[in-house]
């Protein structure tokens, strides 16, 4: 998000007001600048909160390899390099809570359980697709800005 700390608090909305006299734990002081002036205070959270879901890079992953069709927890587990078994099981949850995964367990010996996406999770697909192209895209130019900054780094910190 573009949120911008102006370095002073900013009046208290009729929306922050209203979360001071409920009770209610976040009170949002910062400034909306930029793209963000068109949303809702309200809504800006909200929107933070669906961008951290599915911007997680374990759930990227989930929603692309269950973009090949249903999967079972094995072979999500089996296709996800790297993540923990408990690290798959919170994220299918949160993309389950979020409308995004479906889960159906099939009365079965031994029992099976496959996830898929929903229709709102395959409208992520496309969003997803962009993102990873740019990013094998721009793959060379931004290794060349990581390996520049850590030598400056490396450099700054052996002088200092």
């Amino acid at each position: 998000m573009f949120l911008r700390n102006t370095g002073r608090a900013s009046s208290v909305s009729n929306y922050e007001g209203q979360a001071a006299s409920t009770g209610e734990a976040r009170v949002n002081v910062l400034r909306l600048s930029g793209p963000c002036e068109r949303w809702d205070e309200r809504d800006t959270d909200f929107i933070r909160e669906i961008l951290d879901l599915v911007g997680d890079k374990w759930s990227m992953l989930v929603i692309g390899v269950l973009a090949g069709g249903d999967a079972r927890y094995s072979d999500l587990d089996t296709a996800i390099p790297a993540i923990s078994r408990r690290m798959l099981t919170l994220t299918l949850k949160r993309l389950q809570r979020s409308g995004l995964v479906d889960r159906t367990a099939y009365a079965e010996v031994p029992p099976r359980v496959e996830y898929s996406l929903t229709g709102l999770g395959a409208s992520l697909l496309s969003a997803i697709g962009h993102l990873a192209a740019w990013s094998a895209e721009q793959h060379t130019e931004i290794r060349r800005h990581q390996d520049a900054y850590d030598m400056s780094a490396t450099r700054s910190a052996y002088l200092a």
